[in-house]
C-alpha cells in the first residue's frame, strides 16, 4: 500500500520527521524549506531546532518541554497553511577553477560522455542549481539542477581526501565541498569560496534553498580569489 503524506514519523524520544513525499522534487522541497521558516519565525515552545532535507523536516525537540504527540499536532495543523516564502531564496554567483589538480575526473568524464572538457565546463556552469540541502558534513551543499547529459554514478572506490571548495557530481545531483576528506564523487573543478567557516556570524555559506550558478574562472583570478576569500573581503555575487 502506498504511503500518505504528509506524514509524522518519530525520531527517538526528541525528534519527529515530518515527511511529505517519498521523491525528490523542488516543489517539495520548497515546502520543506518553508515550514522550516515558519518554525523559525513563530516558534513551538519547546521545539530546539529544524534540519530541512528533500522532502522532509526533522525537527528537534526537548522531551521535558513538549510532547511528541502534542508536537506532531502543532505541525500537521501547520502543514495545512504552507505557502514558501517569496523572495526568500538568495542567489549565489560561485566561481569555479574548472581542470588542473581539482578537477580530477574532469578530462575521464568528456571523454566517457564524449565531449571536450570545454563543452562539460559550459554546460555544467550554464545551469542554475538549487540548494536542496545542508548535510553530511557542514556546510556540504547538495545541489539540484545537474543537467541530464552530466549525470553520472559515483565512483566504486572512494577517494581518500579531496580538498575542500571541490566542485562534485554524484548521479543527478552537483555538489560543493565543505570540508578535505574521502569521496566517491566526481570532481571537475574547486571554488575558492569557504562553505563553511566558524569564524563568521553566518558559518555555512549556503542554505537550503539557495541558488546557484557557477563562473568558469582562471587560475590565476581563483588564486586572487582564494586571498581575498582569506582576508575575509567580499566576493561580487557572494551576498553575506
Amino acid at each position: 500500500m502506498p504511503h500518505q503524506f504528509p506524514r509524522i514519523l518519530a525520531c527517538g524520544d526528541s525528534a519527529l520527521s515530518v515527511e511529505l513525499s517519498d521523491t525528490i522534487d523542488e516543489g517539495v522541497n520548497a515546502r520543506v524549506i518553508a515550514l522550516a521558516q515558519d518554525l523559525v519565525a513563530d516558534p513551538i515552545a519547546g521545539v530546539e531546532d529544524v534540519v530541512p532535507t528533500y522532502r522532509a523536516l526533522l525537527v528537534l525537540y526537548d522531551p521535558a518541554t513538549l510532547r511528541g504527540a502534542d508536537l506532531g499536532r502543532h505541525l500537521s495543523r501547520r502543514i495545512g497553511h504552507l505557502a514558501p516564502a517569496p523572495g526568500s531564496e538568495r542567489h549565489f554567483e560561485v566561481p569555479v577553477v574548472y581542470g588542473g589538480a581539482a578537477g580530477l575526473d574532469l578530462d575521464d568524464l568528456a571523454e566517457t560522455k564524449g565531449m571536450t572538457a570545454e563543452a562539460l565546463i559550459a554546460l555544467h556552469a550554464e545551469s542554475e542549481y538549487r540548494v536542496h540541502m545542508i548535510g553530511f558534513a557542514p556546510g556540504f551543499a547538495y545541489l539540484g539542477g545537474l543537467p541530464e547529459p552530466l549525470h553520472t554514478p559515483r565512483l566504486s572506490v572512494p577517494r581518500q581526501r579531496v580538498e575542500a571548495g571541490s566542485i562534485g557530481i554524484g548521479g543527478r545531483q552537483a555538489s560543493i565541498n565543505s570540508f578535505a576528506g574521502p569521496s566517491g564523487w566526481r570532481f571537475i573543478g574547486r571554488t575558492p569560496l569557504r562553505l563553511f567557516d566558524p569564524a563568521r556570524a553566518q558559518p555555512c555559506l549556503l542554505r537550503a534553498g539557495d541558488r546557484v550558478r557557477f563562473r568558469s574562472v582562471g587560475p590565476d583570478e581563483g588564486a586572487v580569489l582564494e586571498q581575498a576569500v582569506a582576508r575575509g573581503e567580499p566576493i561580487a555575487g557572494v551576498p553575506m
